[in-house]
């Protein structure tokens, strides 16, 4: 199958799981959307927890390449800004939401490929910060689950908005400390 076709059919299946959730999402409909019969579909993937597990990980609408500001902290505000977008702009925000919400309720959907992926991909911005000689982060899967988690809980979870400072902040948090700064003498 053709790299385009692919795309097509993994944009149809994040769509139809957006509108629909999990439950509605039927390699039927998949089929129908991207002009592709449900043969072909069932012929690269088993089920439609292994097609959408494969969209979450290839589909372009969920691309992600790791920021390169030329400095940790920089990156690190770069990528909470990218996980900001993620979850709050459509399309995006409604596929990754309902997607990764059905993995909580159906275990056979696993969305661990979809966040192995991403952190073998986040990994080279700690990879390039000790090649640059910066102070490496002791744990960077911490690091990350840290600020997005903290992305995830106040946008998805809390419902609240995010500021225009809101990834700055939580890396400063992360890499700096909670403790507010000590008053001038």
């Amino acid at each position: 199958m053709g790299p385009r076709k692919q795309q097509e059919i993994f944009d149809a299946t994040l769509r139809l799981v957006a509108e629909r959730g999990y439950d509605g999402l039927t390699v039927e409909g998949v089929a129908e959307r991207s002009g592709v019969n449900k043969t072909t579909i069932y012929r690269w993937w088993p089920s439609k927890a292994a097609l959408l597990g494969a969209a979450l990980v290839e589909a372009d609408v969920l691309g992600f390449e790791p920021p390169d500001t030329g400095s940790l902290r920089g990156d690190l505000v770069a990528l909470v800004e990218g996980v900001v977008r993620l979850l709050t702009e459509p399309p995006a925000r409604d596929v990754v939401v309902a997607a990764l919400g059905a993995a909580v309720r159906h275990p056979d959907l696993d969305a661990r490929a979809f966040f192995a992926d991403r952190f073998a991909r986040e990994r080279q911005i700690f990879e390039r910060a000790a090649r640059r000689g910066e102070p490496a982060a002791a744990d960077p899967m911490l690091v990350v689950d840290l600020l997005a988690g903290a992305v995830w809980l106040r946008a998805v979870f809390r419902g609240l908005p995010l500021d225009d400072d809101f990834a700055s902040r939580a890396v400063s948090a992360v890499l700096d400390g909670v403790r507010a700064p000590a008053a001038a003498p």
